[in-house]
């Protein structure tokens, strides 16, 4: 893995806590930018996904990402807060926030489906189909 998961919890109400710390020498920062890396989006995403999954049972991908904001960069060996929230009028979908320390980076919604029987991955079940 190209950052360091270094805790994650799930508490009662579902919120997913984790910390991670990406490391000065991750590919991510080779090119992007010569000179002034920073932790390039995608790779942002790709952080919330796998907290998410690793805090989960099951297969999971991607339906949708959206309203993301990013506010800050990120720049190497940045200890980060991934936490992400389930929605409480939409099974499967997650809001969620990057910090380092009380600092906003980014944050957005995330869509998820198991990729096996579509089952609730909120941790809560879904609502019943009309």
């Amino acid at each position: 893995m190209w950052y360091s998961l270094i805790e994650i919890e799930r508490n009662e109400e579902n919120e997913i806590r984790s910390d991670i710390q990406v490391p000065a020498t991750s590919p991510w920062f080779d090119g992007h930018f010569p000179g002034e890396p920073v932790l390039p989006g995608l790779a942002q995403i790709s952080m919330v996904f796998d907290v998410i999954r690793e805090a989960s049972e099951g297969e999971l991908r991607v339906l949708s990402v959206s309203r993301v904001r990013f506010k800050r960069i990120i720049q190497p060996a940045e200890r980060l807060k991934v936490i992400a929230v389930p929605l409480k009028k939409e099974a499967n979908a997650f809001s969620f926030r990057i910090q380092i320390q009380d600092d906003l980076v980014c944050s957005g919604v995330m869509r998820l489906q198991r990729k096996n029987n579509g089952g609730c991955v909120s941790g809560r079940p879904a609502p019943p189909a009309s």
